[in-house]
C-alpha cells in the first residue's frame, strides 16, 4: 500500500514538472519571437529649390467692357431682335420703336432742304453765275449765297431729323451678350436701362488683398481663378492694375484679366490664388511637418534607420507645401541633403526605428 502511493506521487510531481516546463518554453519563445516595432515611411531627400509662393483672396468677375443701352426717345418697341444671353455683333439691330412722326419730319426736312438748294441756285444765277453750276463760284460768294437762301439752315434741320429718327434704333456699339433684357416687344421702351451689352471675351477678377502683402504684387503675376459655383474649374490670368491706395479697412483694390469662358458670368464670385516664385527655398510637403510639445518638427532618417526630429520654423506655405529652416533657438539644425521623412510621421517618436520604403 505505502508503494503504491509512492509511485502515484511521483507521477503527479512528474506531470506537474512537465506542465511548468511547457510553460516555460511557451514564455520563452513568445520573448524570442517578440521584436520591437519599425514603422514603415516615405522619405525625401531635401534640396533647395523655387517655391511658388500663394496669396488666396476672394473676387468678383465683371464683362471686360460693359455698355447700359437704351432709346433717348419715348415710343412702343416694334421689334425686338435679340434675346437675353444672345451674342450680337458690332453695329447690329438690337430694337427699334416706332415714331411714324420722325419719319415725317424728315420727309418734311428733306423738301425744305431741296427748296433751299433752288433758292441758291436763283442766288447764284443773280450774281452771274450758271444755273446750277457751283464749282467756278468762290468761296466767299458761295458762304454768302448759302446764308440769303437759307440753304444751311436747311441742312442743319435735315440733319437733325435724321439723327432724331436714328435714335429709334438701337445698335450694339461692340460685339458682346445681351443681358438684362426685359422688355418684350409692343411694350413702352423704358426711360431707363433697356439691356446690358456685355464684352466677355475677357473677364476682369477684382479683389482685394491685405496692406502687408502690397509688396507682394507686381503687374503681370500669373492667378489662377476657380468659380465658387464650380471648384473643379480653374483659369489663368495675370494681374492687370493695382490700386496704389490702402482703403479704410487696410486692404489694396487688385484686378486681374482672365481669357472668356462659357462658364465664367459678369458677377460670378471666385477664388483667386496669386503665384509668385521664391528661389533657394528648402521645400516640404505639407505632411511632413507634425507638432511636437506644441512646437513644429519634423523627422530626418539617419543611415542607422533611426527617425531623429528637428524644430523648425515654416517661413511661407501654399495649398501643398512649406518652406521651413532650422528653429535655431531649439538648437536644430537642417540643410540640403538631409533626408526627411514625409509620411506616416505622426506616432513617431525620437529615435523610433523606420524602414523606408523608397530609399
Amino acid at each position: 500500500m505505502l508503494i503504491r502511493k509512492i509511485s502515484a506521487a511521483a507521477m503527479a510531481l512528474a506531470l506537474l514538472c512537465g506542465c511548468r516546463n511547457r510553460e516555460g518554453k511557451e514564455l520563452r519563445d513568445s520573448k524570442l519571437e517578440y521584436s520591437p516595432e519599425i514603422n514603415t515611411v516615405t522619405v525625401q531627400t531635401l534640396e533647395r529649390t523655387d517655391f511658388p509662393l500663394q496669396l488666396v483672396s476672394n473676387g468678383k468677375l465683371s464683362a471686360a467692357s460693359r455698355a447700359s443701352l437704351k432709346f433717348n426717345l419715348p415710343g412702343t418697341v416694334s421689334r425686338l431682335n435679340v434675346g437675353n444671353g444672345q451674342r450680337v455683333a458690332a453695329g447690329s439691330e438690337i430694337a427699334r420703336i416706332d415714331r411714324p412722326d420722325l419719319v415725317l419730319a424728315v420727309e418734311a426736312a428733306g423738301e425744305a432742304l431741296e427748296k433751299a438748294r433752288l433758292e441758291l441756285y436763283d442766288v447764284l444765277a443773280g450774281q452771274g453765275f450758271a444755273a446750277r453750276d457751283t464749282s467756278s463760284v468762290p468761296g466767299d460768294i458761295m458762304s454768302m449765297a448759302k446764308i440769303r437762301s437759307g440753304y444751311n439752315s436747311a441742312v442743319n434741320s435735315y440733319r437733325r431729323a435724321e439723327f432724331e429718327l436714328s435714335e429709334t434704333v438701337l445698335r450694339a456699339p461692340f460685339t458682346g451678350r445681351v443681358a438684362d433684357l426685359k422688355v418684350k416687344q409692343y411694350d413702352q421702351a423704358p426711360a431707363d436701362c433697356f439691356c446690358t451689352l456685355l464684352d466677355d471675351s475677357s473677364m476682369d477678377v477684382d479683389f482685394t488683398v491685405m496692406e502687408s502683402e502690397y509688396s507682394f504684387l507686381s503687374k503681370g503675376l500669373p492667378v489662377t481663378v476657380t468659380p465658387f459655383a464650380d471648384l473643379s474649374k480653374t483659369f489663368t490670368g495675370r494681374i492687370s492694375d493695382i490700386n496704389p491706395v490702402v482703403d479704410k479697412n487696410g486692404q489694396v483694390a487688385v484686378r486681374a484679366k482672365v481669357a472668356g469662358s462659357q462658364y465664367l458670368v459678369d458677377g460670378m464670385n471666385v477664388k483667386v490664388t496669386v503665384e509668385k516664385n521664391v528661389p533657394g527655398c528648402l521645400v516640404v510637403p505639407r505632411n511632413a511637418v507634425v507638432i511636437r510639445d506644441n512646437l513644429d518638427v519634423l523627422f530626418t532618417y539617419t543611415p542607422d534607420g533611426k527617425a531623429h526630429w528637428v524644430y523648425v520654423n515654416i517661413i511661407a506655405s501654399n495649398r501643398d507645401s512649406f518652406v521651413v529652416e532650422a528653429n535655431t533657438d531649439r538648437g536644430a539644425s537642417l540643410s540640403a541633403g538631409d533626408v526627411v521623412i514625409i509620411s506616416n510621421n505622426l506616432n513617431l517618436a525620437d529615435g523610433s526605428e523606420v524602414r523606408p520604403v523608397n530609399p
